[in-house]
C-alpha cells in the first residue's frame, strides 16, 4: 500500500479499488390498498415478519476480463461489509453464497468462458478464498451463458427463500447467442430467482439499456458505476485491536474430521488476504467473524451448537491432538469452554465494531466524503430492498457512543479513494 499527498489529516493511501460515479435504480412501486369511497385509502400493509431464520442464498456473478481489475479488487476489499450489513437483519438469516466469474480467456470457450468458482456455501472463507485468487486476462463477456450457469446452481426450492444474483460487467450483455439474456432472465424470475444488474460504465452509453433490461425482467435493480474511481476506505485508531481480537478468535476454533485443518488454516488465510488490502478490510472481516453469519462446518463448536455432530460420536482419531487423550466429559468440557471464550471475544469485538462505525461515519461527514454510489452500497441497497419483501427486518445503524465511554484518542484517519 503507497501514501499519496497528505491532505488535512487523511492521506490517498492506493488501494485498487473499484466504485462508481453513478447509480440508477429501478425500485418497485408498492401495491396501494384502498377503502370505500367515503373513507382515504388504506396503507399498504406491511410484510410479515418472518417467525423463524430465513435462508438467503447470493449468486456474485463477476466479469473478469482484462478490463475489470478495479471491480474484482473492490469485491475483496467490501465483501465482508456486504456480509456484515446482511447481518443486521432480523430475524438473522442462513447465507449462502456462490461465486461465478466470466469473460476470461483463462476460462474454457467451450463453457461460454463461464466458471462456477464455487456453488452455494456457506462458508465465506472458501468465498474469499476463491475471489481472492482472481485475476482478469482479455474475453468475451457473455451475460447470457453466466446466467444459465447460474440458473443451474442448486438453489433452494423454497418460496420463503431469498434468491438473488448479483451480475456486474461491462460490456454488451446482448454478445451470447446460444444463451440470450432475456430468455434466461424470463427463466431465473419464474423460479423465483432477482437479478440485480450493475453495469461499470455510463448510462449514458448506448449498450447500458441492455443491462437495464437484465434487472427489469428479472424483478431486479439496476446501477451504474464508474470503476475507474475509487472507494473509500476509512482506517481507525480501532482496527489494530480489531484485528488482534480477530486472531485471538482464531484459538478458540477446534478443527476436527477429514477438513478440519485445511479449513483452519484458510481461516488464517484470509485473515492474511484482509490484512493485504488494509486495516480497514481487517476490521471488517472481524466484525463478520464475530456474528451469526460466519460459521464454520469443520470446527467442533459450531457444529456442536448448531446440532450437527454429537462430541461423544467423534472419533479420536478426527480430533485435535490435544483432545485424543481427553475423555468424553473432558471433551465436553474443553469444547464448552473455546466457547465460552469465543463469545467473550465477539462481545468486545461488537461493542468495539460499534464504536468504529461512529467513527467513520463522523469523519465521513466532517471531510464531506460520499460514498452512496460505492460497489457495496449499490448491493447492499438492492439486497436490503429485497430482503425487507422478503419479511425480514434491519436493525438501525448503531449511534455514536456516549463521550464517557473509552476510546482511543482519534489518530489520524486515513482513506482510499483510488
Amino acid at each position: 500500500m503507497t501514501n499519496g499527498n497528505v491532505i488535512s489529516n487523511f492521506k490517498n493511501v492506493a488501494v485498487p479499488a473499484a466504485s462508481m460515479l453513478g447509480l440508477v435504480l429501478l425500485l418497485g412501486r408498492p401495491a396501494v390498498g384502498g377503502g370505500p369511497l367515503c373513507r382515504p385509502p388504506e396503507a399498504p400493509e406491511e410484510p410479515e415478519v418472518v417467525a423463524e431464520p430465513g435462508l438467503v442464498e447470493l449468486a456474485i456473478c463477476l466479469d473478469t476480463s482484462g478490463s475489470m481489475s478495479g471491480l474484482i479488487e473492490a469485491a475483496k476489499q467490501k465483501l465482508w461489509a456486504m456480509v456484515n450489513d446482511l447481518a443486521l437483519a432480523e430475524p438473522t438469516p442462513r447465507l449462502r453464497v456462490a461465486l461465478l466469474t466470466f469473460g476470461n480467456d483463462g476460462h474454457n470457450p467451450e463453457d461460454g468462458w463461464v466458471v462456477v468458482q464455487t456453488p452455494f456455501t456457506d462458508d465465506l472463507d472458501l468465498v474469499s478464498q476463491r475471489l481472492f485468487a482472481q485475476t482478469t486476462n482479455g474475453g468475451t463477456e457473455y451475460v447470457g451463458r453466466v446466467l444459465q450457469s447460474a440458473g443451474q446452481l442448486e438453489w433452494d426450492p423454497s418460496d420463503r427463500t431469498l434468491k438473488l444474483i448479483i451480475l456486474a460487467g461491462n460490456e454488451s450483455a446482448d454478445q451470447d447467442q446460444e444463451a440470450p439474456f432475456r430468455d434466461m432472465c424470463r427463466k431465473l424470475i419464474g423460479n423465483g430467482i432477482i437479478i440485480n444488474a450493475i453495469y461499470c460504465g455510463s448510462a449514458a452509453d448506448n449498450i447500458a439499456p441492455a443491462w437495464r433490461e437484465v434487472a427489469r425482467l428479472a424483478d431486479g435493480q439496476f446501477a451504474s458505476i464508474d470503476q475507474n474511481q475509487g472507494t473509500i476506505v476509512v482506517e481507525t485508531p480501532f482496527d489494530e485491536q480489531l484485528g488482534a481480537l480477530s486472531t485471538a478468535l482464531n484459538a478458540t476454533y477446534v478443527p476436527f474430521g477429514g477438513g478440519g485443518a485445511a479449513g483452519l488454516a484458510n481461516q488464517s488465510a484470509q485473515d492474511a488476504n484482509a490484512a493485504g488490502l488494509n486495516s480497514a478490510a481487517v476490521a471488517s472481516r472481524a466484525q463478520t467473524k464475530a456474528q451469526g453469519l460466519y460459521r464454520c462446518a469443520w470446527d467442533l463448536v459450531d457444529a456442536c451448537v448448531g446440532g450437527q455432530v454429537k462430541i461423544e460420536d467423534v472419533a479420536s482419531d478426527q480430533l485435535p491432538e490435544n483432545m485424543q487423550a481427553m475423555t468424553a466429559d473432558q471433551r465436553r468440557a474443553y469444547v464448552d469452554e473455546m466457547g465460552s471464550k469465543r463469545s467473550g471475544l465477539q462481545s468486545e469485538i461488537q461493542e468495539l465494531s460499534q464504536k468504529r462505525d461512529a467513527f467513520v461515519r463522523d469523519e465521513m461527514k466532517k471531510r464531506s466524503l460520499d460514498d452512496s454510489n460505492a460497489f457495496d452500497n449499490v448491493i447492499r441497497r438492492a439486497i436490503r430492498a429485497q430482503a425487507t419483501a422478503k419479511g425480514f427486518r434491519f436493525k438501525e445503524t448503531p449511534q455514536k457512543p456516549d463521550a464517557g465511554d473509552n476510546e482511543p484518542a482519534a489518530a489520524p484517519a486515513r482513506t482510499s479513494t483510488s
